[in-house]
């Protein structure tokens, strides 16, 4: 018989996380929603965006080394607790004159923490569950992240234009507090990791030997890496610049309209990642090329639906039903992904390994969110011209990877 799937730690993880995200899909609705509203400029909004993912990128490996070295349920309560403390600290100080940099300041914090909770919250996955449940786990993490995402941009949109910033961002302190609170009870196996010398050394060996891991001896998660990340340029271009931009400035809808845009992308994530969970085993590393072109082939319609003379919220129907398509095989896509990579690393690596996952994924983001802000703003009136010619080449470039995941199904890449 195989191993239960929802252990007692399990449950509690995806309990916190159910928590934990929705506070912050509520809470950074809010501040881009504040932001956009207070500049009115898609690449201002896309700088802070931007600046806010460097640390993320930086610090991602150390959160990777500290995630194989401590006890991981220790650092996602730390975590939670001190993103509580961060988002209540910016409430307080919050005022009409510092706003802005109260704000960006507040998503370098977040930034920062992420970077160090990420990697510990994957890498806990593969030492709860075993085997060809890691891929229904991840699946299901990414099912209740997007119940999350679906319900909190709703509530967000109707909270913040009822209530304004502040209160919304004191109920993502509950939820974060909470989160903090559930994981207390995850019990893990922990023991402690053996060096030699200082800390400085052991961080030095153990960056490099995750280094020398990834490039040498699995080649083909470097490539899947460089892969994804090409893939987030394009995307979290149009997902996290191009979506709000359109609807708050480019068709001048309300919030509730953007809260309801977010939250049916997160059906589509929801459907998705059921998909992943009843594909798993059956859905060949091979065709995983086309899940990518489906990726391209579902932004298209977003762009073509300004060439015809629709009015604003036929518009908005298309785009929106568009970027479900893209967000769906997104999602797709992400589960196995991740799950080939938590498969083919040692336990003692998994922190690590998925600190990289997430820092080179990330290293394309926030330029994608610069150059796409700058696109948006200077085709505001022909955001055709920047939506069109994303889906052919992200399309493109998804159906030249075919011949990369049929040799890493055939096994001619090292892992």
């Amino acid at each position: 018989m195989g191993q239960k799937l929802f252990t007692k730690n399990f449950t509690l993880l995806v309990m916190g996380q159910v928590s934990s995200l929705f506070g912050n899909y509520i809470l950074r609705l809010a501040l881009s929603m504040y932001v956009l509203e207070e500049t009115g400029s898609a690449a201002v909004f896309a700088g802070i965006l931007s600046v806010a993912t460097v640390p993320a990128i930086l610090l991602s490996p150390l959160g990777g080394i500290l995630a194989d070295r401590a006890d991981r349920r220790n650092i996602m309560v730390a975590l939670d607790a001190l993103t509580g403390i961060c988002v209540t600290g910016a409430a307080v100080l919050l005022s009409g004159e510092n706003a802005i940099a109260v704000i960006g300041l507040l998503l370098v914090a977040l930034s920062v923490l992420g970077a160090f909770e990420t990697p510990t919250v994957q890498a806990c996955i593969p030492q709860m569950l075993t085997g060809d449940n890691i891929i229904r786990g991840n699946a299901v993490v990414n099912q209740v992240a997007s119940v999350s995402y679906l319900t909190a941009p709703l509530l967000g949109g109707i909270l913040y234009g009822a209530f304004g910033l502040k209160p919304v961002m004191y109920a993502s302190v509950v939820c974060f507090f909470v989160t903090a609170f559930l994981e207390c009870f995850i019990k893990l196996g922990y023991q402690p990791g053996e060096f030699q010398g200082n800390i400085l050394s052991m961080v030095k060996d153990d960056f490099f030997s995750s280094i020398r891991f990834i490039v040498k001896e699995k080649t083909n998660i470097m490539k899947l890496l460089l892969l994804a990340a090409v893939f987030r340029f394009f995307v979290m271009g149009v997902a996290l610049v191009g979506l709000p931009f359109i609807v708050r400035t480019v068709l001048g809808l309300d919030a509730k309209y953007y809260g309801g845009a977010e939250s049916a992308l997160a059906v589509a994530t929801i459907f998705a990642s059921i998909a992943a969970g009843l594909l798993t085993g059956k859905l060949k590393i091979r065709r995983l090329s086309f899940v990518l072109g489906a990726i391209g082939a579902c932004i298209i319609p977003a762009g073509a639906a300004f060439l015809f003379p629709f009015g604003a919220v036929a518009r908005y129907a298309v785009t929106v039903a568009s970027l479900c398509g893209m967000q769906a095989a997104i999602s797709i896509f992400s589960v196995f992904a991740v799950s080939v990579i938590q498969q083919n690393t040692p336990g003692h690596m998994v922190g690590k390994v998925m600190a990289y996952t997430s820092a080179v994924t990330m290293c394309a983001q926030p330029v994608g969110q610069m150059v796409y802000g700058f696109l948006f703003d200077g085709f505001r009136e022909a955001v055709y011209f920047v939506l069109i010619p994303t889906g052919m080449a992200v399309c493109g470039i998804g159906l030249l990877a075919a011949g990369f995941f049929r040799r890493m199904e055939e096994g001619q890449y090292p892992g």
